[in-house]
């Protein structure tokens, strides 16, 4: 779609969105008047509408148009591993809600293995957690721990879900993390299941791990999905 008309309109209608030259569920111009305007068929505009509408920008009525969507305010988030994102939404007046949505063991995966620091014969577990603010998906946490560490994590694990509040209870007290990798991705079809997001709309994910500031063990690696759309993001230097 690079440089088609396609791609001019969309740039053209995210720029007035940007700009604020519309209001909240505003209707927007209709297909007619951007076809006439652009000089471009109507399936051409229906199909810029249809994307705008996948990255969360518009969405339709029925036999009126399109309107502008209510995109939700970013949310602040240091980007740290000091403490847990249960914590810094707290801290903020969140209303946080977070469920377990698995405890598995997984293959073996050199990357993870190595970033635990942990033999090939060690056992590995995934948790995961769906962090939701106002009743809305905005983070999914996979957290991966070695069994030798913490024995009971196959029978604990799937009720988890703050990882801090877990390594509390396991006698650890003091965290600090040594890096933070940051990519992004588009999200699978089960993570848009998940955190309820089209497939156009981006996600921040940040490897990581946690270790215990006191006697400077590793203890997990995690790669955390943040919707994209949902957050301003702050590096603490």
């Amino acid at each position: 779609m690079k440089n088609s008309l396609e791609a001019i309109i969309i740039d053209e209608l995210m720029t007035d969105i940007h700009n604020g030259s519309y209001d909240i569920n505003e209707k927007l111009p209709s297909e007619n008047q951007l076809a006439d305007y652009f000089h471009a068929s109507r399936m051409t505009i229906r199909k810029v509408y249809t994307r705008l509408q996948e990255m969360g920008y518009v969405y339709p009525k029925q036999g009126k148009g399109w309107y502008l969507k209510n995109r939700q305010k970013h949310i602040e988030l240091v980007l740290s591993g000091k403490e847990s994102f249960s914590k810094k939404m707290k801290n903020k007046g969140y209303s946080l809600i977070s469920e377990n949505t698995c405890c598995e063991k997984i293959l073996y995966d050199r990357k993870i293995y190595q970033e635990l620091n942990i033999k090939r014969e060690d056992e590995v577990y995934k948790i995961g957690r769906l962090r939701m603010i106002d009743n809305r998906p905005i983070a999914l946490h996979h957290s991966y721990v070695a069994k030798s560490r913490f024995p009971d994590i196959a029978a604990t694990g799937n009720r988890i879900v703050s990882m801090f509040d877990y390594y509390k209870s396991q006698g650890y007290t003091a965290f600090k993390s040594d890096k933070s990798v940051l990519s992004i991705v588009f999200p699978t079809l089960k993570e848009r299941e998940l955190l309820c997001c089209p497939e156009l709309i981006p996600l921040l994910v940040i490897e990581t791990n946690c270790i215990d500031a006191e006697k400077n063990r590793i203890l997990e690696y995690s790669k955390i999905y943040y919707v994209g759309d949902s957050f301003k993001y702050i590096v603490e230097g």
